[in-house]
């Protein structure tokens, strides 16, 4: 098996809070043996998120599938087609700001007004 990454969309079943949601997808993604995680988010409203993970062997591919944490969750993975690795996620992430946005993600940040909420302006390099 190649390396590709692959998305990762699942929703935490009805009476599952946000917190609790939040902090079982936090433990699923943590788990190394699924691949390397290179992006993952929160829903807002209903309880779940999404996350893309850099797989490199059938093992980690197979325990994408495996719910761990999320058992009675409603979950689905797709490999992606461009993005066949970690690096290559965020290729495709420049590609589709600069082909599709006519921008570049440079160009977004200098355009951002700095609010406490903005976490991401703590945490970047440089």
């Amino acid at each position: 098996m190649k390396e590709r990454c692959h998305l990762v969309y699942a929703l935490a079943p009805e009476g599952v809070n946000a917190h609790d949601a939040n902090e079982l997808l936090n433990e699923y993604i943590g788990d190394r043996s699924r691949g390397i995680v290179v992006y993952h988010d929160h829903f807002i409203g209903r309880h779940g998120g999404v996350a893309v993970f850099e797989v490199r062997s059938e093992d980690e591919a197979a325990r994408l599938g495996d719910p761990g944490p999320l058992e009675g969750w409603q979950i689905e993975t797709y490999p992606l087609t461009f993005s066949l690795t970690g690096v290559g996620f965020v290729g495709q992430v420049e590609f589709t700001l600069r082909n599709y946005a006519g921008t570049s993600l440079e160009e977004l940040e200098a355009q951002e007004k700095p609010e406490k909420r903005f976490w991401w302006r703590r945490h970047r390099k440089g």
